[in-house]
């Protein structure tokens, strides 16, 4: 009868060191004031880029088209999918658009994609994302676009990246 007062608080201990920590960010990537961090992503997977006439008609450059990537969570538990609008599905069927509202090139501009601070677009479902409101994309790595001009307008290529994704309600 003496072990339950002694796991009640290890589970508590438990339960705090796998709930999310807000990253730390500069302040243009901070969710609005009075979101809470509800969940956290990590996801692998690729940037994709095609090969596209430049807006001046100068020629062709390399275009990011969209992502495609894993979530999971720390433990490796799926959680669903990262796409096109930028989209964000859970497995629950939940989904969320987001789009763009400030970016920071993060500590390793050079080698890996920016980091962002997004808004919610639109929201679906009932399940993880439905009720987000921000998304931060921090600890990049990869995922930048082909270095050196591209020769062949439509060719694609796939550039392989990781990222934390959090999210706010």
């Amino acid at each position: 009868m003496r072990a339950a007062p002694v796991l009640l608080p290890l589970l508590g201990l438990v339960a705090c060191a796998s709930a999310p920590q807000a990253p730390e960010v500069p302040a243009s990537l901070r969710p609005p004031a009075g979101q809470v961090l509800h969940l956290e992503a990590l996801a692998s997977g690729v940037q994709i880029y095609d090969c596209a006439a430049k807006p001046d008609g100068s020629g062709l450059a390399w275009a990011f088209r969209a992502p495609e990537a894993t979530l999971v969570d720390r433990a490796g538990k799926p959680l669903g999918k990262h796409y096109a609008g930028p989209t964000w599905e859970g497995l629950d069927g939940s989904k969320v658009v987001g789009e763009v509202k400030s970016r920071d090139p993060g500590p390793t501009p050079a080698t890996a994609i920016p980091w962002l601070l997004l808004a919610s677009k639109s929201n679906a479902g009932s399940g993880g994302f439905a009720e987000t409101k921000s998304i931060q994309r921090v600890a990049t790595a990869g995922g930048v676009a082909p270095v050196g001009a591209c020769t062949t307008e439509g060719q694609s290529l796939r550039s392989p990246y990781t990222a934390t994704y959090y999210f706010y309600r």
